[in-house]
Formats: C-alpha cells, structure tokens, sequence
C-alpha cells in the first residue's frame, strides 16, 4: 500500500508532466506562444483552406481532361475499328505505296439518318405546334360564342316595359332552360 506522501506525489508528477506536454505543444516556455501555434490554438476547423481547394480543383480538371481524352480515344478505336477497312493500293503518284482509308458505310448512313432524325424532329415539333395552334382556335370560338350567349341573356334579363318594370317573360324562359337543363 502506498502511503499518503507518495500519492501525493504522484499526482503532483501527472500534474507537472501535463503542463510540460501542454508547454511543449503550445511552442515552448517562457516566450509564449508561437506565432503557428497562436493561429492553429482556436482554429479547431479546417474548413477553410486555400491550398486543398487548390488541389481539389486541380484533382477535379485534370479528371475531366481525362475522360475528355479516354472519349476521344474510345471514338477513334470505333471509327478505325472492325468496320472501316484499310486496304493497300497501287503505287501513287510519288512512287510510294500507300493506304487509303475508305469511309464507312456507317459514317455516311449515320450522316443521313441524322438528316432524316433532323426532319422527323423538326415536323413533329411542326405538328405540334399546329395542334396547339388549332387547340387555342377553338378554345378561342368556343369562348366567344359563350360570351355572346352571355350578353344576349343579359340583355334581355335587363329588359323593361314602358313604366319600367323587367320584362318577366325573358326571365321566366330563362328558369325553365335552366330547370330543365339539371335534369
């Protein structure tokens, strides 16, 4: 068992060896802090740091150059692949034997189904557009027929006789269309 003095002791060593470690880690004794260890004391959050967005963004644009340049070069194996043909010709002009490369039959149907595509595209938004049109038409003649229906009514409901009285045959016809039209 230890006695009273040796535990004493002992924290007052714990004690001493945190304040050492704390000193150490904050730049050093007597001088106080140290510039670096002032501005990294409070800022706990690295949120903010020029140098990694710097390096993210740089990570970032070269992975985009990347895959710009894998789709190209994926492009070119397809269009120099199985389906174009090289073939070795006589000697040209210059005496040399050379390749010519043929085009491919896809490269020119391709060409005129993007053509075709083109057109169908462009009529369907054409077809469309007269659908719209012709809907609006009608929509249009529809509600000008109702608002002339409207005016005609209302002028006759205004209706008065000599003396000033509304006319109640108008409005009686109108109860009656309107009572027979809910049934």
């Amino acid at each position: 068992m230890k006695s009273r003095n040796d535990r004493n002791n002992e924290g007052g060593n714990r004690w001493k060896t945190t304040m050492k470690k704390n000193v150490q880690r904050l730049g050093g004794g007597k001088g106080g802090l140290s510039l670096e260890a002032f501005a990294n004391a409070k800022s706990k959050n690295n949120a903010f740091n020029p140098a990694l967005l710097k390096r993210k963004r740089e990570f970032y644009k070269n992975a985009k150059f990347v895959s710009k340049y894998r789709k190209m070069v994926k492009q070119e194996t397809q269009q120099s692949g199985p389906s174009s043909s090289i073939q070795p010709t006589e000697e040209n002009s210059s005496g040399d034997a050379g390749y010519t490369h043929q085009k491919k039959t896809k490269n020119v149907k391709g060409s005129n189904s993007l053509e075709g595509l083109y057109e169908k595209k462009r009529e369907e938004k054409e077809k469309a557009r007269m659908e719209r049109e012709a809907m609006i038409k009608a929509k249009k003649e529809e509600k000008e027929k109702a608002e002339a229906r409207r005016k005609e009514l209302k002028e006759k409901m205004y209706k008065r006789t000599r003396k000033g009285q509304p006319v109640m045959k108008y409005r009686i016809e109108h109860i009656l269309e309107t009572l027979q039209g809910s049934k």
